[in-house]
């Protein structure tokens, strides 16, 4: 009988409907994974519901497998909807499960099905091999295909995919996915992703294609970051199965082997920084031959759980120039992370040459300069050669940053038209899911170009700028974290970043400040950037309730910070890299001139504190206890070494004056003496009002200046930096023109695209619209706008593990009127600052505040 004519027949639901419903099942927070290789599984839901004060009484999961019910959890109560374990006997690798939870609410039941798949074992790759080409001086592309025949009455098929670099799989001349740049990035000694997708078979002859692009795999361009000499450096290769399921329980699995077939693809040269050069005239290869057996990586294979990279959008030109006689340069509306897509028709043979920069130079050319010399050979530079007839194309192993595409060698006739090179947008395909809006111009500009800086930055990991580096500094990670994770569906891709950050430690412990990493930078002693080993899993755990990454990594994060400490003496920790790229620096990039201590030991303390409250949430008091004491230490030496107590203020050897990072950190962090918190933040406020209005701050303390000035009693002054126009400022960027965030506050930034001077973001949601957590993933909500003074109405949504959480103020009357949702599960706390709170329950809320 159904569950609902069940529920009728009981009188637990009214006839015309449900009054709860069940959305968002998720399986190790992910959407009908086809590639689970968790040994228990989590489940997870959402409950939406018309009523207030709705709450989730008990809930029952049940898992099965073919028809054949393998786990049921019975009827549990409670209101967990979060991260329910499976807890049935040990799942198969390699097949596929389908699950169905039943939630009893306060206003009737409600039921839901979804499914997942398991990652398969070694036995399930029925022997595939690691196949591709092993001439290193041949740098073609390669292409791989086999042929195979499929018979009648299939119920199913699904290819699994791993990867030194990338593999561009198609079926019968068609994509298999819209997946691009895939498998994901890791170090390949330690991991390799592996990928599933299900495709459709028909009885009859197919081909399966591959066409292999070398990534941070098999780079041959040499660069600073040493990638072309990395411990798993070769030649890209390919592992993949193909499993036929038919309807009479029979399994066919297609794997790589000798019988698959070899050529030199199109793609004559493939460089991730440098482009790809294409001759359409190779479309059709002249000659296959079986492929070469190649060595495995020697990373173990794991399922890729961050969202694949993929074409999320197109945007057409804006206008053409012609700076000079043959060379035109299309300008689009925004700076993106992606590629050209090229329509052009000449005489085969032509060379077309595309040169992708975000700014372009005096004479009106791109600027497409590898002006630090990152690379030997070639930065940000296509070149197409024309086949027959009409030529359509669009690179497929390599990203690049941009706002203008120069090309040179069009074949005519004429200028090319407006819509013969388009835009693609290519990055990590994660749902954005954060709103913010307000009565201020430039506030909704500000969020909008973090919004979409962060995503030109999401590429399997948090880069550093789509244009010239592509690699996962930490530091900028930990500072961004709270704003991905606020705005867009980050949790997957962090938690994935912080195994890249786990695989990079030495010895000792510490991480490395790029992550993967080819070997690169090895003796960078910087506890500020890798504090994104602890920082970043706490972020998680804050913005999604995710434990996981803390139970996974806790034994590591305490053992590095306990080595940080023991190496601080005295309790001072020093740091290579400190509050970077504050106003009066190189554009090019360098340290804050202040002693670098201040930040080193302030991160020490932050990361100390944080271990303590997760060996506490692990139930080991004894490790609390040991992380508060080192915390304590270092807190007093902080205080001895840095405050001027006479005067309230931070200061460090070697500063060039009143440092605002210094002061910031101290009560960012909780350093500062109760008695003198006060006399501490008006001393950056008077700094800020004393230069204009404006922050003094690098990467580090922007992401504090507004916050801190608000919770201080300054959100006047906060108000007056994040509204500035003038130099240096957000505004100052927009007014000159910005559509993203610059990695710098001067016109001469070096990028146009990265994010970590943007984390004014958090402010705008917690302050502006006054929304934040107050609790692990969202569980209790608090709802406090501070700026009502200076603002009619903003508004903010984030999408929580419960559902959306929002809320809409506006002024009425001289007072504050609120519309607020609050999902099941949740509970919030509303009021102004300094007056008393109100708390609600789930479902939607008007109220008015004095």
């Amino acid at each position: 009988m159904p569950l609902r004519t069940l529920f009728l027949l009981l009188g637990l639901v009214p006839a015309c409907g449900l009054a709860a419903t069940l959305e968002r099942l998720r399986v190790e927070r992910t959407e009908a994974p086809l590639n689970v290789d968790a040994a228990k599984p989590r489940f997870s839901w959402v409950i939406h519901a018309e009523k207030n004060a709705t709450v989730q009484q008990g809930y029952r999961v049940q898992v099965s497998h073919a028809g054949k019910r393998l786990w049921d959890s019975g009827d549990v109560r409670g209101g967990q909807s979060i991260d329910v374990p499976y807890g049935g006997p040990a799942l198969a690798p390699g097949e596929r499960y389908e699950w169905q939870v039943d939630v009893r609410t306060t206003e009737g039941p409600a039921s839901a099905q979804g499914h997942f798949g398991t990652i398969v074992d070694e036995a399930g790759w029925a022997g595939a091999q690691w196949i591709g080409k092993a001439d290193a001086a041949s740098p073609p592309a390669p292409l791989l295909r086999r042929r195979f025949r499929v018979g009648t009455n299939v119920t199913g098929a699904t290819l699994y995919v791993a990867a030194g670099g990338y593999a561009d799989m198609s079926l019968d001349g068609r994509p298999v996915s819209d997946a691009v740049l895939s498998p994901g990035f890791t170090d390949y000694a330690k991991r390799v992703e592996v990928v599933a997708t299900d495709v459709a078979l028909t009885p009859g002859e197919h081909t399966l294609d591959a066409e292999l692009g070398r990534g941070f795999y098999g780079m041959t361009n040499p660069n600073v970051w040493h990638w072309e000499r990395a411990p798993w450096h070769g030649q890209p290769r390919l592992r993949a199965v193909l499993v036929i399921r038919y309807a009479d329980g029979r399994v066919e699995r297609i794997p790589t082997d000798t019988r698959w077939e070899l050529a030199d693809g199109p793609t004559r040269l493939d460089d991730l920084y440098g482009g790809e050069d294409y001759d359409a005239r190779a479309a059709i290869p002249a000659q296959w031959v079986p492929a070469t057996v190649l060595p495995a990586p020697t990373g173990r294979l794991v399922a890729q759980i961050e969202q694949p990279i993929r074409i999320t959008g197109t945007l057409g030109a804006t206008e053409i120039a012609e700076p000079k006689p043959g060379t035109y340069v299309f300008a689009f509306p925004r700076v993106i992370a992606g590629w050209a897509d090229f329509t052009v028709e000449g005489p085969a043979g032509t060379v077309v040459t595309a040169r992708y920069g975000e700014k372009l130079l005096p004479d009106g050319t791109v600027d497409a300069r590898d002006e630090h010399h990152y690379f030997k050979h070639g930065f940000q530079t296509d070149h197409l050669t024309l086949g027959d007839g009409r030529t359509h194309w669009h690179p497929r192993f390599s990203y690049k940053g941009f706002r203008y595409v120069q090309v040179d060698g069009w074949p005519g006739p004429g200028r090319p038209s407006l819509d013969a090179v388009k835009a693609q947008l290519v990055h990590t395909d994660v749902e954005v899911a954060g709103r913010f809006d307000s009565a201020n111009d430039l506030l909704n500009w500000i969020h909008r170009a973090t919004v979409d800086t962060l995503l030109n930055n999401l590429h399997g990991i948090p880069t550093d700028t789509p244009m010239y580096e592509k690699n996962g500094w930490t530091g900028d990670g930990m500072l961004g974290a709270d704003m991905f994770l606020r705005n867009v569906d980050a949790g997957p891709l962090l938690t994935k970043w912080v195994r890249d950050i786990a695989d990079t430690r030495g010895a000792d412990g510490a991480p490395l400040v790029t992550a993967p990493n080819a070997g690169w930078a090895l003796d960078v002693h910087a506890p500020t950037w890798h504090s994104a080993y602890v920082l970043v899993p706490w972020s998680l755990y804050m913005a999604t309730g995710d434990r996981a990454p803390i139970d996974e990594h806790l034994a590591g994060m305490a053992r590095y910070v306990a080595m940080e400490d023991a190496r601080s003496p005295g309790g001072i920790a020093n740091t290579e890299l400190g509050d970077w790229v504050s106003p009066e620096t190189d554009p090019s990039g360098e340290n804050a001139p202040e002693d670098k201590r201040v930040a080193g030991t302030a991160y020490l303390y932050r990361m100390e504190r944080v271990v303590a409250e997760m060996q506490r949430l692990a139930g080991d008091e004894a490790g609390a206890r040991r992380f508060d004491g080192m915390a304590d230490r270092v807190r007093d030496a902080f205080n001895a070494h840095f405050l001027d107590r006479g005067k309230g203020v931070y200061r460090g050897e070697g500063d060039q004056g009143y440092r605002q990072a210094h002061n910031l950190l101290a009560l960012g962090f909780g350093l500062v003496p109760d008695a003198l918190r006060e006399r501490v933040a008006a001393g950056v406020a008077a700094d800020a009002h004393a230069r204009g209005d404006h922050l003094d701050t690098g990467a580090l303390a922007t992401k504090l200046i507004l916050p801190v000035l608000t919770a201080t009693g300054h959100a006047d002054e906060a108000w007056a930096i994040a509204t500035q126009v003038t130099f240096p400022s957000w505004g100052f960027w927009r007014a000159n023109g910005a559509t993203s965030l610059w990695e710098h506050w001067k016109l001469a930034s070096r990028s146009r695209g990265h994010y970590f001077l943007g984390t004014v973001d958090d402010w705008l949601f917690e302050d502006v619209a006054g929304l934040r957590p107050l609790a692990p993933g969202w569980r209790l909500i608090g709802i406090r706008p501070a700026l009502t003074a200076w603002l009619d109405h903003a508004s903010a949504a984030v999408m929580t593990p419960y559902g959306e959480a929002s809320v809409a103020w506006r002024k009425a009357g001289g007072r504050v009127e609120l519309d607020i949702h609050v999902p099941v599960g949740a509970e919030a706390e509303v009021g102004l600052p300094g007056a008393k709170t109100t708390t609600l329950g789930s479902g939607t809320h008007r109220l008015t505040l004095p």
